[in-house]
């Protein structure tokens, strides 16, 4: 099955000059999610992931549905006013603004293997924000994980530090 078949371009989404590249219409088919699930959850089962953590809102999408496959546990991470008990925060920059993003000071434990799990990797500043949220909670950050990789805004070289997987790339 090739993956990309599900993927669809949306030019000047958000903001002009940025291509989209929508996982809606792979979402929608079952075969296509559950075959771009296995893919994540194969890669996250070879670095003996512990828990996953995805950043919000996509994140979850592909996140949860790893967690479940692999009976490990799910953390969100979230933006500013959105988790409900004490957290610590990280700034950082997106390719087309900037933001925060938020962790329960108890979602990761000391030497936990974590797997972090998002549906693109572009510029690397939300998981780039993630991985030092979970190495602030003493875990050990064994991967990221991305439905999609786009080659061109280098976001693997803000992450060279961790092992990157991409199921698709463009």
């Amino acid at each position: 099955m090739n993956l990309k078949d599900y993927i669809a371009d949306i030019p000047d989404f958000p903001t002009e000059g940025i291509l989209f590249r929508d996982i809606t219409p792979l979402l929608q088919d079952g075969e296509a999610y559950r075959e771009a699930i296995n893919i994540l959850a194969d890669y996250a089962k070879s670095k003996n992931a512990e828990l996953i953590i995805g950043p919000d809102s996509r994140g979850f999408i592909v996140g949860c549905p790893v967690a479940y496959k692999l009976g490990c546990g799910f953390v969100p991470v979230r933006k500013p006013g959105k988790l409900p008990r004490k957290t610590i925060s990280h700034k950082y920059d997106l390719e087309y603004g900037s933001n925060e993003l938020h962790l329960h000071v108890d979602a990761v434990k000391k030497g936990q293997k974590v797997m972090i799990i998002d549906d693109l990797l572009a510029t690397g500043g939300t998981v780039e924000a993630t991985t030092k949220l979970v190495e602030e909670l003493g875990g050990e950050v064994v991967g990221c994980a991305f439905l999609i990789e786009l080659e061109a805004l280098k976001g693997r070289e803000v992450l060279k530090d961790y092992d990157v997987f991409a199921a698709l790339k463009y």
